[in-house]
């Protein structure tokens, strides 16, 4: 049966009903660890997704040695241990502090930064800029009162992690010059490459003071866009398209199925890297350096090495049994249907609530379990055709439900 279209989950622009933010947040770090149905969940914070090679066996290893096995990279590029046992945080912050994964205790929450991927860079070395702002983030007492959803992106011009709707967006440009952008503001200011990071890191003490000036509580700029001015500047067409799986100029791109491997998967990826992984917020690993003959190794430990599939733009929040509030494993459900599916569309997320945790920004399908099965529709932005409706199907119709949507245009 047909039901109402549901509304875009993160439709919070102007006009929109702003949540209460008057509490702080509650987002898990490597030393707040969330509890959860199977255990205790750590999230730990990689600015611009770089890894070495130790320090990616170092995640693996204490995942196997405290938790389920499984690191699992977010939609943040950042990496998640799920399943820990009870009172393993001291040990696990030990094994972060041994590799430098936890530089600072106070502000290792809002070390939220993504970054062009690359391999071979765009207009600006985007690394380079993301270990800039790591540092002076640490280094700055007030940024601890910025949410753990705040998030600064890093684009090289490519336009990628730009579509991400960060909070403060730098986009490189051309000629030594640079663009910041707050939250979804249809413009930016332009500002001198070389003082791009500290422009970014003004923005985000801005957004504060103008916060408690007003009186005020928000913990994302898109929230509250009417608080800071834009700037003048048109933004370019943002290309929202992630590395392509395989060979790459200069490396190699793999994904991951829902951004889950195991300890021998990541021994795999190291030994396959070239000094340095590159986690990316669409849930893959870009090895910079990496030779295409490693392909092949790749594949054969799990890892999905080319694009054309129905798993391509695809993820799912943890649902059932890690989370309480999932009404259905939607991960099983999702790989159930993802493998009998033609090639992909557009992106699509499972959620077992409507939570919706981990959704992708911009325009994606929608498959959210209802208790009797899903309800499947194409929503976000640019807004489907205004004929779309939401509908409700059995488990066993969601697939097929599932590819007619990624089909809408």
């Amino acid at each position: 049966m047909l039901a109402a279209m549901p509304p875009t989950p993160d439709a919070t622009g102007a006009g929109s009903a702003v949540p209460d933010r008057g509490r702080s947040d509650a987002c898990p770090g490597a030393l707040r660890l969330h509890t959860a149905d199977d255990g205790g969940l750590a999230r730990i914070r990689l600015p611009g997704g770089l890894l070495t090679e130790r320090q990616a066996l170092a995640l693996a290893e204490a995942a196997a040695a405290l938790g389920d096995g499984e690191p699992e990279i977010t939609s943040r590029g950042n990496v998640q241990l799920r399943g820990l046992a009870s009172g393993c945080g001291a040990e696990l912050a030990e094994r972060l502090r041994a590799v430098g994964l936890l530089p600072s205790d106070t502000h290792e929450r809002v070390r939220n930064i993504v970054a062009s991927p690359g391999p071979s860079d765009g207009h600006a070395d985007v690394r380079a800029w993301a270990r800039e702002l790591d540092a002076a983030l640490c280094a700055s007492p007030w940024a601890t009162a910025l949410s753990g959803k705040f998030l600064f992106a890093l684009d090289d011009g490519r336009g990628d992690v730009a579509a991400l709707d960060a909070d403060v967006t730098l986009v490189a440009g051309p000629d030594g010059t640079a663009l910041l952008r707050l939250g979804r503001a249809a413009t930016a200011r332009p500002v001198p490459a070389d003082r791009a990071v500290a422009a970014a890191l003004a923005a985000a003490h801005e957004f504060l003071d103008a916060l408690r000036a007003a009186g005020r509580s928000a913990w994302h700029l898109r929230e509250v866009p009417d608080l800071l001015p834009a700037g003048p500047a048109e933004l370019p067409a943002f290309a929202a398209a992630p590395p392509q799986l395989g060979p790459l100029p200069g490396g190699l791109a793999v994904g991951l199925r829902f951004g889950r491997a195991s300890l021998a998967q990541w021994r795999v990826l190291a030994d396959a890297a070239e000094g340095e992984l590159r986690l990316t917020p669409w849930r893959g690993v870009v090895l910079p350096g990496a030779s295409a003959a490693r392909l092949p190794d790749l594949e054969a430990a799990g890892f999905r090495t080319a694009a054309g599939t129905a798993w391509d733009g695809a993820s799912a929040c943890t649902g059932l049994p890690g989370c309480a509030k999932s009404l259905a494993d939607v991960r099983a459900d999702a790989a159930r249907a993802l493998t009998a599916a033609p090639a992909a569309g557009l992106r699509v997320h499972w959620s077992g609530c409507e939570r919706r945790c981990g959704h992708p920004a911009g325009r994606w399908v929608d498959v959210l379990a209802t208790g009797q099965g899903y309800r499947v529709a194409p929503v976000g932005t640019p807004a489907p055709p205004t004929d779309v409706t939401a509908v409700d199907v059995t488990t066993e119709e969601m697939a097929e439900a599932v590819a007619e949507a990624r089909r809408t245009t």
